[in-house]
């Protein structure tokens, strides 16, 4: 058993700095990361983070509200976006650059060099090359492994939030107020649950982009925490704005790796097979640096025309005034890999999942509808992306609401008096009637994955909303009785999270007859 003021559950921007600010201030913290420290898709996040308004030259917090609540297609929450825009690019320069290091490419002064990304007004984004996710990263695993009063627990799955008073020994404890008091957590080399009980929980779990046959997202975004809160009781909002990412590396049978938003921003082209640019038939203002959803759909739109595998990126024009190879160093090794070299050819791209813009709805501080409960990035739905995510706002959204929640719980422990251990039952293991059968579970992901790609995708219908909605209520009801029958093991315990959130998607976006921002339907 684990007990601590601050457990924070899930080790990337918001779950780290959540960590780090709440030990600042002298709580006793446990970080859990789902994987080995660093495996997270922080690290994946090439484009950048935006900086300081105001030094930029035609820049301001106004125009970057601007900017946010125009991707957002009207549905953005007006407090978090002024909120975001007024302090975050402030604790940016304060918390990552100041206090952390975090070495961003620099300019001749030795400050941050800003470059500008699609759908924003200004050169604003900080980065380090495109691995900008990945630096600042292991600045942060760094900054968490060396302080006195965190302690890491690496390679645990999150099975349950522990609360009161469904996990409660004695069941007088029915007429108790609902209160999260920390997690049950699985570690898959031991087979052990551990109890960890926590007088504040933050959940920073991340995404679930994997539940998408064609996705940005390593494999452990599988959304865990959003089902956890899920079957907690906790209020869960705007799952039908699953965003997609226009260009994704298209090589067939690989997983589809993203390339940066940088690419477009500095000036990079999008062509058919002729070599001829097609944005002009979709975005003729914005050509290429259109918001992401009006991309994507352009792309399916031309290549469900066309017949074509996919569209190319050309990145020639960016030769005259950058040194690609050097400025884009992942995408290059990216297309060396595979054999291709942008510098003479366009290179294959389609669009994929990638940002999950819904969540546990939380307040300015973090807060969940659970009392005890604090969510930060991607798990969480702040309200700041409304109905389509503006790029490199979701590192800043992380740092933000990971920094306030851990403030908003300093204020609240002297007065938090968590129950006895004894209170809360013991893992109650399943009663292991069968194995399961690798094949099975594939087949399993396979189904969940091809259904939201098909019927909850790029382009939507009811019909196929309601098909698959169907499909995955009666699927729910096996993969729940799988899941209490087997032996535990993370595939098993991902699969449950994953059809969870499968209904979550298809039944927003099927009740959701409007089309806005991600998602949108031919009907």
């Amino acid at each position: 058993m684990i007990t601590c003021d601050v457990l924070v559950l899930g080790a990337g921007i918001a779950g780290c700095v959540s960590a780090l600010r709440a030990a600042d201030l002298g709580a006793d913290v446990v970080l859990v990361a789902k994987d080995a420290l660093g495996m997270t898709n922080t690290s994946w996040a090439q484009g950048g983070i935006i900086g300081l308004p105001g030094e930029a030259e035609h820049d301001s917090p106004s125009l970057l509200a601007a900017d946010i609540e125009a991707a957002g297609a009207g549905l953005c929450r007006h407090e978090a976006v002024q909120m975001l825009a007024e302090t975050g690019p402030k604790l940016c320069r304060d918390f990552l650059w100041n206090r952390l290091g975090v070495p961003f490419d620099q300019n001749d002064e030795g400050l941050p060099d800003p470059t500008r990304e699609a759908a924003h007004s200004a050169k604003r984004i900080y980065h380090a090359k495109d691995a900008t996710g990945r630096v600042i990263q292991e600045t942060l695993n760094g900054a968490v492994s060396a302080h006195p009063r965190i302690r890491v627990l690496e390679n645990r799955m999150l099975i349950d939030l522990l609360t009161m008073p469904h996990h409660a020994a004695d069941p007088l404890r029915v007429y108790d107020p609902m209160q999260v008091w920390g997690a049950y957590l699985f570690e898959e080399a031991t087979g052990d649950v551990t109890t960890a009980i926590a007088k504040r929980t933050v959940l920073a779990t991340g995404g679930l982009g994997y539940l998408y046959l064609h996705t940005t997202n390593p494999a452990s975004a599988t959304g865990d925490g959003l089902a956890a809160a899920y079957r907690a009781t906790a209020r869960i909002v705007n799952c039908e704005y699953e965003q997609f990412h226009p260009t994704a590396l298209y090589v067939p049978g690989k997983p589809r790796m993203l390339l940066t938003e940088a690419l477009r921003g500095e000036g990079a082209h999008l062509v058919n097979r002729k070599g001829e640019r097609f944005m002009q038939k979709y975005a003729p203002e914005h050509m290429e640096l259109a918001p992401r959803d009006v991309v994507s759909r352009a792309i399916f739109q031309e290549l469900a025309t066309s017949g074509e595998a996919s569209v190319y990126l050309d990145l020639r024009p960016l030769m005259a005034k950058l040194d690609i190879a050097g400025h884009f160093p992942t995408v290059f090794a990216a297309c060396a890999a595979e054999g291709l070299d942008p510098l003479r050819q366009p290179i294959p791209v389609v669009p994929a999942a990638h940002y999950f813009c819904g969540g546990v709805l939380v307040d300015l501080d973090g807060r969940a509808s659970l009392p005890g409960l604090y969510a930060a990035g991607e798990v969480a739905c702040t309200g700041l992306h409304g109905a389509n995510r503006l790029a490199s706002t979701s590192l800043l959204e992380g740092l933000v609401w990971g920094y306030r929640a851990a403030e908003a719980i300093h204020a609240e422990l002297p007065e938090i008096e968590p129950p006895e251990a004894q209170a809360f039952a013991p893992w109650q293991p399943s009663r292991h009637l069968e194995s399961p059968d690798p094949l099975l579970v594939e087949q399993d992901w396979n189904l969940i994955r091809t259904t939201l790609w098909n019927y909850a995708g790029i382009i939507r219908s009811g019909a196929r909303l309601e098909r698959g909605h169907a499909d995955m209520s009666y699927f729910y009801h096996r993969l729940e009785r799988f899941y209490r029958e087997a032996p535990l093991s993370r595939r098993i315990l991902e699969l449950r999270s994953a059809i969870i959130c499968a209904r979550l998607i298809l039944k927003a976006a099927l009740l959701n007859k409007e089309s806005r921002g991600c998602h949108y339907r031919v009907d």
